[in-house]
């Protein structure tokens, strides 16, 4: 069958964020030197391969850049300076538009207006929603339950839920459509996908391949240096997972109008959640202003938009119980306002359709090239051995 090329994919790719792509002559130093690549996944020198010559559908098809984490050295030792690093985060978020079926992805990735004028109208309707159905405002102590009743934020947060498990479910299943149905030279068993399932769910919990950065390097120091980004991820990671978790299942003990003491479970949860939160949200805003990591060296709209956020939604937080602990009705309820204001937007257009859906894919990236090594496997073998003993 003859593969069809596209001519404008290099300087498509250019619109989210690849750099200095045309310079790469194929030399093959950044494959090299990459601790996490193989015979069988050759990035990023066949991914900058495929882009140039066009082959989209094969591009689509390949989970290659899910299984790159960005260590910066492919760049660092380019003899061209064609920062294959980039060109392969730019890749992943070309496949992020690609599996979204809404076409907002694209969007938010190639237009600044659709990114912060989305975000920005999402929080006006929110403070409206807010302003509409609010309950009665109690001024002579603070009653958060009473101002945003807890059944109603409840119900409000598993709608949300809801549809974020659709627009997330349907993009997957495009992921798929590429990498497995398209992607696969066989047909897959449905058992395959059971017994591979758990490379799912260890990638998912622990990124680890993003501590095999480190793998090369000769010293303890420099093993830490490269393995920091990784671990200050898993402590986001940990903080976020945690307060979608107590917000989403547990509102009704989370948020109550009873002060209960510094030690109590519901308050130790919610300040490990708010600290590892801020640590880390705070270090990746410095990385990007200071620029020390190769990864840090070009920043596109969406690497600056999460983070804000969700350091505004952070601070908002903190404020809020501080404000609630303190004894300030009014301000207790504002801040809670304009928490929900930056909350939302964050949670509804950022998972599904821009960085942060990065978490899931890299791991279903990983369980589709497992599923589809396997299936491969077992096709070669003879038949005598795949039918049980009895």
């Amino acid at each position: 069958m003859a593969t069809r090329v596209d001519p404008g994919l290099m300087y498509e790719l250019k619109e989210y964020g690849a750099e200095d792509i045309e310079k790469c002559f194929n030399c093959g130093n950044c494959t090299a030197i990459c601790p996490l690549t193989s015979s069988n996944h050759p990035f990023p020198r066949d991914m900058i391969r495929m882009i140039q010559l066009g082959m989209k559908d094969k591009l689509k098809q390949s989970v290659d850049p899910w299984l790159c984490y960005y260590c910066g050295d492919c760049s660092l030792t380019c003899p061209k300076e064609a920062e294959p690093a980039e060109t392969m985060m730019a890749t992943r978020r070309w496949l992020t538009a690609q599996y979204d079926w809404t076409g907002l992805a694209d969007k938010f990735y190639t237009s600044k207006l659709w990114e912060f004028g989305s975000m920005i109208v999402t929080a006006i309707f929110i403070i409206i929603l807010a302003v509409i159905l609010h309950g009665p405002i109690v001024t002579d102590s603070v009653q958060l339950n009473t101002f945003a009743p807890v059944e109603l934020m409840h119900t409000a947060d598993w709608i949300m839920a809801a549809g974020l498990v659709f627009f997330i479910g349907t993009n997957i299943l495009r992921m798929h459509n590429h990498v497995i149905r398209k992607g696969s030279p066989v047909k897959v068993p449905l058992m395959v996908y059971i017994t591979e399932a758990w490379h799912f769910v260890l990638h998912l919990f622990t990124q680890k391949r993003w501590s095999e950065c480190a793998e090369d390097e000769v010293t303890q120091e420099e093993k830490n240096y490269k393995r920091l980004p990784w671990v200050n991820h898993m402590l986001m990671a940990s903080g976020y997972g945690l307060m979608l978790v107590l917000i989403m299942i547990f509102l009704p003990w989370f948020q109550t109008d009873v002060v209960y003491d510094w030690y109590h479970p519901q308050r130790l949860l919610g300040y490990y959640a708010t600290a590892v939160l801020l640590y880390g949200v705070i270090s990746v805003i410095i990385g990007r202003i200071k620029k020390q990591r190769p990864i840090h060296k070009f920043s596109h709209p969406s690497d600056w938009i999460f983070p804000v956020l969700l350091l505004i939604v952070t601070l908002t937080g903190i404020l809020q119980h501080a404000f609630r602990v303190i004894g300030l009705p009014l301000a207790t309820y504002y801040t809670y306002v304009i928490h929900l204001a930056a909350a939302f937007p964050m949670l509804v257009l950022e998972v599904p359709f821009g960085k942060w859906s990065h978490l899931y894919y890299r791991p279903l990236a990983i369980y589709f090239q497992q599923v589809k090594e396997k299936a491969l496997e077992l096709s070669k073998r003879p038949k005598e051995e795949l039918i049980p003993a009895s």
